[in-house]
């Protein structure tokens, strides 16, 4: 099956139908966690003051189709992937050169750089480092050629949906399949007949990742010893708490560890660090059982992705106090820059070094160049750098994205807007954008979204798919552990241009291979 795979998909509903659908994906999504809390600004003044409500996650009704091809190349290119941005964490000197070139133009870049400096004055106490990645990617169509997968982005913090990705899998599961034996929750159609989507492992997968952060951390550097712990930092009003529930939990029943959520303006209340002690451990109090203390091994970090994050000196003293302790940081201030779009434009620099094999050395050179096929054309914006040229130019501008270095989604600047957009800043400003080919996805696929406002969406669509991956690494290059498993299908109507779910473009998706 081809791109004739789109056609006629998803079949046609009748009003019964699609009142089954919907009435039965919003009550398994709330009986299942495979939820967000309402955006306090859809709501009326004062009616979730407590903030108790909560309502289904944005979700398709359909699997959408995807190329199986491209979806198990992108599953086993994941660990290279880790290795990749690891190596690259590791060498200080070639991120700083790239580093150097942001920090007169972005205020965000310049103060996590500033972050690290300050810590490596006063000297690192922790040589492990993990991290919880997601690689995006779309499948590329061109001509009548087989779709080919191209890289969006590489994720470094913050990676999310990991929890409600696998909930959406088994929801459309069990509408496939149900009732057992004469499934009829669907219309027929000969793509809902040919499988179901594949095992989505993701919170067993980024949960390892955490517990191996936590055992490798070892015994207890407290004098008395304290019991060990992981933290969650969380954004203030968190949403998207029921993705993040998830893995908490299966730390918590299945590798008995005890997990804490801090919000990101209390991190300087609730945790300090030992400075008797020349380790530097973090503890943490828990406010409900101050008497309580736990040393802390690993810091997820689901906040301080964006200047929003960082609101006053406060919050860059406690993005200090965090990288200055001895607990396992995911991720360390310097892998989290390494999450910038320079550093993926810089890699994929047709000419020039030659990045990958410098930091994948002894990896056999066919991965190399497969990883280097994922590459979509990206420029800079220097005076003498084709990328202006394409940029300014509003004919190949509609081929292209710009991008700036953030994560979270909503930032990018699309197509027609990128030149008008341009010139409304300083020449000088734009070496902080990056910009990217737009990769072009199946142009006939559609879906139904079901929204987290009830309203219900049928259109043509694009897919994105997500790959997430672990691993723990120290200083040196030495790896620990590295694993892929699990992914993501975000999908958005095809006139909109962002894509994050949480921004509220998007919708959480499975995937149907053909």
């Amino acid at each position: 099956m081809s791109n004739s795979a789109y056609i006629n998909y998803p079949p046609a509903l009748s009003p019964a139908q699609q009142e089954y659908l919907v009435t039965t994906a919003k009550d398994w999504a709330i009986q299942n966690g495979l939820a967000v809390r309402p955006n306090p600004s859809a709501l009326p003044e004062g009616a979730d003051s407590n903030r108790v409500l909560a309502t289904n996650a944005p979700i398709t009704l359909f699997p959408s189709p995807f190329p199986k091809s491209c979806f198990e190349e992108a599953q086993s290119l994941q660990t290279a992937y880790n290795q990749l941005y690891a190596m690259i964490t590791c060498d200080e000197e070639w991120l700083g050169k790239v580093i150097a070139e942001l920090v007169d133009v972005d205020d965000f870049v310049a103060n996590l750089w500033k972050t690290h400096l300050t810590v490596k004055k006063e000297g690192y106490t922790q040589n492990l480092s993990l991290g919880l990645y997601r690689s995006d990617y779309m499948a590329h169509v061109s001509s009548n050629a087989a779709p080919t997968l191209k890289q969006v982005e590489f994720n470094t913090i913050s990676s999310s949906f990991g929890g409600l990705s696998a909930l959406v899998r088994q929801l459309h599961t069990e509408l496939l399949t149900s009732p057992p034996g004469n499934p009829i929750s669907y219309p027929p159609h000969p793509l809902l007949e040919s499988g179901v989507p594949p095992e989505n492992t993701s919170v067993e997968t980024l949960t390892g990742g955490l517990a191996a952060a936590h055992k490798a951390y070892g015994p207890s550097k407290c004098t008395p010893a304290h019991p060990l712990c992981i933290i969650f930092i969380v954004q203030d009003g968190e949403r998207n708490v029921f993705d993040q529930h998830a893995l908490s939990r299966r730390l918590t029943a299945f590798h008995q560890i005890p997990v804490f959520r801090v919000p990101s303006s209390k991190v300087l209340d609730q945790t300090s660090v030992s400075e008797s002690t020349p380790a530097r451990p973090l503890t943490y109090r828990p406010p409900h059982s101050p008497s309580s203390i736990f040393e802390v091994t690993t810091v997820y970090m689901r906040a301080f992705y964006s200047p929003d994050d960082h609101t006053s000196s406060r919050d860059w003293d406690a993005r200090v106090h965090l990288e200055r302790s001895a607990a396992i940081k995911c991720p360390t201030v310097l892998n989290q820059l390494v999450g910038c779009k320079k550093v993926q434009q810089v890699l994929a620099e047709p000419t020039g070094p030659d990045h990958l094999s410098k930091f994948l050395a002894g990896m056999d050179p066919t991965m190399i160049s497969r990883l280097r096929e994922t590459f979509a054309p990206q420029y800079d914006l220097s005076a003498d750098g084709q990328g202006r040229e394409l940029a300014l130019n509003p004919e190949t501008a509609l081929r292209h994205v710009l991008k700036p270095q953030r994560e979270g989604g909503g930032n990018n600047i699309y197509k027609a807007d990128i030149p008008a957009f341009l010139k409304s800043m300083p020449e000088s400003d734009w070496k902080g954008w990056v910009l990217m080919e737009i990769i072009n996805p199946a142009p006939d696929a559609e879906n139904v979204a079901l929204r987290n406002d009830g309203e219900v969406l049928r259109g043509n669509v694009i897919s994105e798919l997500g790959i997430y991956g672990t691993i723990l690494w120290d200083t040196t290059g030495k790896i620990f552990h590295n694993d892929q498993g699990g992914w993501l299908l975000r999908t958005k109507g095809k006139e909109v241009n962002e894509g994050g779910v949480a921004a509220g473009f998007s919708s959480l998706d499975s995937v149907l291979l053909f």
